[in-house]
């Protein structure tokens, strides 16, 4: 391997998909991560690290610009795009930046960048502007660990980003948790349709600790560890309801570990840290100057000033359109809700799973305790409050308690002040082409009413 002349940092990304913090590290014990563990060990664990939305388009639009998704029109779960899994959208919302991304940055100042092999953005973008190396294909660190990716970088540091199938990745060889082994949270019923999802997920990250181990020891035998600033984080939860898309924190409160160059060892933070921060903190370590127009804070700095509170935002993800923002504080997550008049439940993409229509079945049954009521019911509040020091499962809502008046007021203008100074875009309607290529890619499942502006335009064009 080629030594780089230029002596600062390589950065690398271990970008997990679908993956809630379940390890060892953060107190799990059901299953042991010790290569993750390792990791924390040399570096900093965060524990209260949240992404800025609860699906994956979304967050790594937001991550790769350090600019929250809301703010450069990049909210709407998969959108702004020519070409959506083969499909060509013809005449499609254009959504193009006026700012850089962090791998131009990068490479704008002289690093080598690569990235295998998910993008996922919602913005107008072109792959050989932001990468040495792009490629996609099965998302496992064998292309990084082979040396393969890195062969053609010459003597430039790096930026790297590697994604790792995480919650998705395949459990052969890896189902050592069996679905009476776990532990149901009180949010869901306990049934064996679930059982089965939390255990794969599970047998997932045992996989995926696995994977970790090898990038990191293939650094160290190299030589580069020393030299590489490491951050390991999810793009947000696993993929059950009320977690993967959702704003509760089996959606959006996340893993990160920070390791290697510069990093203490063995530190443990608790301050609120937001996705948006890692770009900004990525760029810092390499001497690159945070551009003033970047919401991220670089959070490594030795003069870094804690975040009173972190945002998170759910709009439309597939063809179900939402409308939610969270304000999470030291203690509190205030929720808004905006759309009251259907259920968390909408129809969704989740709903040909069996554990989709066990709960349907049993909500039509009326057997759902006023606990899993909070998510599975026919009615959502306009707004929630809960004390997450107390309430760590979110299930007592304490938005109309007189005792919290106060707290709900507080979290009310926080959110109302970030809009405000934020520009939030997923205050707007989305557009009649944004609406009409969600139409063209998912068809008949688009039934929410505000479809009903653009349904002519789509038979017009047949």
């Amino acid at each position: 391997m080629i030594q780089a002349k230029d002596k600062r940092s390589n950065v690398l990304w271990i970008y997990l998909e679908d993956v809630s913090g379940w390890f060892s590290c953060y107190g799990e014990s059901l299953i042991k991560t010790p290569n993750i563990d390792q990791l924390a060990k040399e570096g900093i664990r965060f524990d209260r690290f949240y992404t800025p939305a609860g699906v994956c388009s979304a967050t790594r639009s937001a991550i790769v610009t350090g600019m929250m998704q809301t703010s450069i029109g990049a909210h709407n779960h998969r959108s702004c795009r020519a070409k959506f899994r083969g499909k060509n959208m013809g005449e499609y919302d254009q959504n193009v930046l006026d700012i850089l991304t962090i791998p131009e940055t990068f490479r704008k100042n002289g690093y080598w960048t690569a990235n295998h092999s998910k993008d996922d953005y919602n913005f107008d973008w072109d792959s050989n502007k932001l990468y040495d190396y792009g490629k996609q294909s099965r998302l496992n660190p064998d292309a990084f660990t082979s040396g393969k990716m890195l062969a053609g970088r010459g003597e430039k540091p790096f930026f790297v980003q590697i994604q790792l199938h995480g919650g998705k990745g395949t459990t052969v060889g890896y189902k050592e948790i069996k679905s009476e082994d776990v532990e149901v949270p009180p949010y869901y019923p306990d049934i064996d349709s679930v059982r089965s999802l939390i255990a794969r997920h599970y047998n997932c990250l045992l996989r995926t600790d696995k994977e970790v181990g090898q990038i990191v020891q293939y650094l160290k035998q190299e030589g580069m560890y020393d030299n590489t600033r490491i951050f390991f984080f999810s793009d947000h939860g696993m993929q059950l309801h009320r977690h993967k898309q959702y704003l509760y924190e089996g959606g959006i409160h996340m893993p990160l570990i920070v390791a290697g160059a510069g990093i203490e060892k063995g530190g443990v933070r608790d301050d609120l840290v937001s996705g948006i921060d890692l770009s900004a903190a990525s760029l810092a370590t390499a001497g690159i100057k945070v551009p003033d127009y970047m919401e991220g804070r670089d959070f490594l700095s030795n003069n870094y000033k804690p975040r009173e509170f972190v945002v998170a935002a759910r709009d439309r993800c597939d063809y179900t359109i939402d409308h939610i923002r969270a304000i999470v504080t030291k203690r509190f997550k205030y929720l808004k809700n905006y759309l009251t008049d259907r259920p968390y439940m909408q129809p969704s993409y989740k709903d040909p799973w069996q554990v989709s229509k066990d709960f349907r079945r049993l909500m039509a049954e009326r057997k759902m305790n006023e606990v899993q009521k909070v998510f599975f019911s026919d009615k959502r509040p306009a707004e929630e409050l809960y004390d997450l020091e107390n309430d760590p499962h979110e299930i007592h809502n304490l938005a109309t308690d007189p005792k919290f008046k106060a707290e709900l007021n507080r979290h009310r203008k926080l959110l109302a002040e970030w809009i405000q100074e934020t520009g939030d875009k997923g205050q707007l309607p989305e557009s009649e082409l944004g609406l009409l290529s969600t139409l063209k890619r998912w068809g008949e499942k688009c039934i929410n009413p505000e479809y009903d502006r653009v349904r002519h335009l789509l038979k017009s064009k047949k």
